[in-house]
This record gives structure tokens, C-alpha cells and sequence, in this order.
């Protein structure tokens, strides 16, 4: 490489490590006028382009690279890319074209890793974390995330033992490491004699940063629930709340104006005369989080022609990306109003094959993002034949779990989370948006929690028989289902229906008043 080239090349990375985005753009620019076949040019301009969030720019460039040259690195950051981008199908492709042996840097390891990670595919993707971890111990050089990353896959397989151990291990070489933290305390059980607390209050005083404040309250918390001490769980949630909080505030404002957005428009076309995709193969179980609608997933795809595909983000994608509107966010009043101009069997056929990386080998699958709800309409119209099963869980228990657990940081769906109050309004409008919505369609089922846990047997039935499905006896023992879990119920799903986590939010007391007087206000309760 001629010198000039050398050293736009060197000073373009000496830039981008230090975050100085600008400069390195400018200089990669220079870099790829010159040198319009330098591989690594392109390969850095992508890299930019990601830090600043331009996703779909950088697999373009990634992909330019690529045509210049092979590198394990430039397809691990594909993989990643593919995966934020929702595209699951391209990601786990992309992915398992690197064979582990090939790999030699771990951070190429670990990249792949999350991107399958991202795809569901854990079993895969814990392969890849495990030899992440192999390389960095061989040059000396300890990662936590690689451990934390490794244990994350791991109890998403059920391999709990082997999680601790990562997370524990992810502590040793970094003590204030969060993440992991909060892993170890979700993952056991505390008791008198075997705890974290003391080590968790040492850790909380000494960060600083506002996710990782939350990450440690939350595992204090989930500690002293463990013990019995419940007004200390709460307080330990308000501290580590309250720097988030602060700096993140629930919008009430443009939350009241979707929810009364999509009823409006639910109503407006109640009369349209639509084609969707007819297919009957997708069944959505949704509803706020911490409902149940893990355990009906669970139930569901016990059944031998059901298959869950977990989480999907693909309706809400396929939604944004055929509205073709501008705006920052996925959901929004003016992406909910253009999607009611699409071709409905375009929607629905988008979506299908969107799933298609982890869907297609059973006549079912289960798509559970609780958060689909916003979508019930369109959901009606752009899939006629598909099942939707909200459930409806008691609003205080519902609250209380809401409050109690962490979600993804950063995710604008859970904003509310971060204060008991804002999440009892939250509840408010999902309860009288489901409940104008069963109204309105016939192909929705509303289950109650409480009822399910009460008349298992005929619950279940009832759920099966609404899904058209021949009745199977396994779909009673679904707690025997070995396929991965990856939400918050994955330690739960694994035990028999139970009702031990029925009116757990009156342990909470007086904490909850505020909350009940609303619900009562509001005729909730």
C-alpha cells in the first residue's frame, strides 16, 4: 500500500477508536476516491455508518467489502447487521457460513454469536461464545461479555448450572460488570445463608452509570423478594429506578394519543372490504408482559403441529417498511394510518416470509411479542384466518410484575416500566383497547390468567379447540417441553401450572395503594 494510503488507512481506525465519527468518515472518504477497490475502506465507512445507526448503509458497504475481499470479521458484522435489521433468515445464513475452526479472534466468535442469539437460534449461538471464550483465554486476554454473552445462551437452553458459572466467572474479571450481576441474581434463589446482597450494595455505591444503577436495583431487589423482605425489593427498585427515570421520563401524552390513534382507526374501517393472506399458520399470543403469555406458548407449541418461533418483531417491520413512512420509530400515528392504504395480502405474505428463518416446518407457529396488540387490527385484516389469543392477567399482579422485571434497556415499548404509576396508566388503556377489540372481532380469544392457572384441564382444551387443533395430552404437560425459553418466564415454564404467583402484589403493600385507587377509579377493579 503506497505510504499516503497507509496512513489514512491507520488514521481513519486511530478515529473511529476514538470516537471521533467525523474525522474518520472524511478521512475513509479520502481513503476509497483513491483506492476505489481498498476492501478494508469500505469495510471501515460501514462501521461508521453502524456507530451512527445508519444500518441498512452499512450492510450495503460491508456487502462492497466483501466483493473486494474475504474476511471472517466483515461477514460476523453482516451477520450482526442483518439480524438488528430483522432480516433473521440472511443473519443466521450469513453466520453459519463461518465455520468455528476458521475463527481466530474472538471477537469475530462473539460477533457471530450475537447475531444468531438475535436469529433464536441459541443452540447455535453458544458454540460460537464458547470458542470466543477458548481464543481469548489462549492470548491472555479475558472478556466478561464473552462469559456474560456465553451464560445468556446457556439459560436460555435450560443449562442453568453452566450459566452461573459464566456469570460468576464474567464477575471475577470485571467485579462492577452489571449485566452479569443481574443474571446470577435472576438465575438463583437467594436464601439466609447464600446471598448476594452484600457484594450487590458494594457494587450499586460504586456505579454510576443509569442502566447499569437499574440492573443492580433490580438484582437487590429480586434478592430481597427471595428472603421475604419486600419493602426492601421495592425501595431497592425505586434507587435503581430513579437515575433512569430521570433521565428517560414516560411520555403519557403521545401514549394516550396512539392508543385513542388506533381505536380511531379500527373504527373508521370497520366496513373496508380487504384481502389479506389467507393462511391460517400463524397464532399470536400477546397481551402485556408478565401475563402468561410465555405459559401459553408453552402450552400451545406442546402440541405436535405447533411450533414456537418466540418474540418476532417481523408484523410491526413489515408494517414500517411497506408504509414506507419517514419517521424515527417503528410504531407511530402516522405509520398506523399509512398501513390502512396497503395491499392487506401483501402485509400478511410479508410478514410470512419474514418468519420464514425459523417458521415453515410445522402447519403452526406461535409469534408472541406481547406487544403485537397495537396491531390486533391490522393483524384481523392483513391475516384473517390467524388466531389471536390476548391474555388478561389480574391489573395489580400484572403492574407489580411489570415494575418487578427488566426489560431491554433503551426499548421504547417498555418505558413505562420504570415507574409503578406510569405502569397502572399504561395497563389502563391496554385493558379498554382489548376490550373494544374483542368487540369488535370474533377471531380473538380472551384468556385470564387466573382462570387458566384455576381449570387447567379445561382451559387448555378450550385454547387448543379455538386454535383448531386435534387435542393432544401433552399440551397438559407442556412444563416438559424442552425447546429453549427466551423471556422472562424461562425459569417457570419449566415447573407445572402453579398458582404461587397469584395476588403476590399484596406483599408490596402499602407500595400498591396509589395503583388500586386508580384501578377502582377507573372501574378496572
Amino acid at each position: 500500500m503506497q505510504p499516503n494510503l497507509k496512513q489514512l488507512h491507520q488514521s481513519a481506525i486511530y478515529s473511529l477508536n476514538q470516537g471521533k465519527i467525523q474525522q474518520a468518515h472524511k478521512t475513509l472518504v479520502d481513503l476509497v476516491t483513491q483506492k476505489p477497490d481498498f476492501a478494508d475502506g469500505y469495510f471501515l465507512l460501514a462501521m461508521v455508518n453502524l456507530t451512527v445507526g445508519q444500518i441498512h448503509k452499512a450492510i450495503k458497504l460491508i456487502e462492497k467489502a466483501l466483493t473486494l475481499g474475504k474476511s471472517i470479521e466483515y461477514t460476523a458484522q453482516l451477520a450482526k447487521c442483518y439480524a438488528l435489521t430483522g432480516e433473521l433468515q440472511k443473519a443466521k445464513n450469513t453466520a453459519l457460513t463461518i465455520p468455528i475452526q476458521q475463527i481466530q479472534k474472538p471477537l469475530d466468535a462473539d460477533t457471530l454469536g450475537v447475531a444468531l442469539t438475535q436469529a433464536g437460534l441459541h443452540e447455535h449461538a453458544i458454540n460460537y461464545f464458547e470458542c470466543a471464550i477458548k481464543l481469548a483465554k489462549a492470548a491472555n486476554k479475558a472478556q466478561p461479555q464473552f462469559y456474560y454473552n456465553y451464560g445468556v445462551s446457556a439459560k436460555f437452553l435450560g443449562l442453568f448450572d453452566k450459566a452461573q458459572d459464566a456469570f460468576e466467572h464474567a464477575i471475577a474479571i470485571s467485579p462492577l460488570h452489571h449485566q452479569s450481576h443481574f443474571a446470577l441474581s435472576d438465575l438463583t434463589r437467594a436464601t439466609a445463608q447464600n446471598s448476594h446482597i452484600k457484594r450487590l450494595k458494594n457494587v450499586f455505591e460504586q456505579v454510576t452509570h443509569p442502566d447499569a444503577k437499574l440492573h443492580i436495583g433490580h438484582a437487590l431487589a429480586k434478592e430481597y423478594q427471595d428472603l421475604g423482605e419486600f419493602s426492601e425489593a421495592f425501595n431497592a427498585l425505586e434507587q435503581g429506578k430513579a437515575t433512569k427515570r430521570a433521565v428517560q421520563p414516560f411520555d403519557h401524552k403521545s401514549s394516550t394519543a396512539l392508543f385513542e390513534h388506533i381505536k380511531r382507526l379500527s373504527e373508521q374501517h370497520t366496513q373496508a372490504r380487504v384481502q389479506g393472506n389467507p393462511t391460517a399458520e400463524p397464532i399470536f399470543v400477546l397481551g402485556m408482559p408478565r401475563s402468561g403469555t410465555t405459559l401459553v406458548e408453552r402450552i400451545l407449541s406442546s402440541h405436535s403441529d405447533v411450533q414456537s418461533a418466540g418474540e418476532l418483531q417481523d408484523f410491526g417491520l413489515s408494517v414500517k417498511k411497506l408504509s414506507q413512512t419517514q419517521t424515527p420509530h417503528v410504531l407511530d400515528n402516522q405509520t398506523l394510518s399509512k398501513a390502512y392504504e396497503l395491499d392487506f395480502n401483501q402485509l400478511g405474505s410479508t410478514y410470512l416470509n419474514a418468519t420464514r428463518v425459523i417458521t415453515g416446518s410445522h402447519k403452526h407457529f406461535i409469534d408472541k411479542l406481547p406487544f403485537n396488540f397495537f396491531y390486533i387490527d391490522l393483524i384481523t385484516k392483513a391475516l384473517p384466518n390467524a388466531k389471536i389469543i390476548c391474555m388478561l392477567r389480574d391489573p395489580m399482579d400484572t403492574c407489580i410484575g411489570n415494575y418487578r422485571q427488566l426489560f431491554t434497556i433503551n426499548n421504547p415499548y417498555y418505558a413505562y416500566s420504570l415507574d409503578l404509576l406510569d405502569t397502572a396508566k399504561f395497563y389502563s388503556r391496554f385493558y379498554k383497547l382489548m376490550q373494544h377489540f374483542s368487540a369488535l372481532h370474533s377471531n380473538i380469544k380472551l384468556v385470564k390468567y387466573e382462570e387458566l392457572v384455576a381449570k387447567p384441564e379445561q382451559q387448555i382444551k378450550d385454547l387448543v379447540s379455538f386454535c383448531n387443533l386435534e387435542w393432544q395430552e401433552q399440551c397438559i404437560d407442556f412444563h416438559l417441553n424442552s425447546a429453549p425459553v427466551s423471556t422472562a418466564s424461562k425459569v417457570q415454564v419449566r415447573q407445572p401450572l402453579n398458582n404461587k404467583a397469584i395476588g403476590r402484589w399484596r406483599a408490596f403493600k402499602p407500595h400498591t395503594d396509589e395503583i388500586e385507587a386508580l384501578f377502582i377509579d377507573e372501574g378496572i377493579l
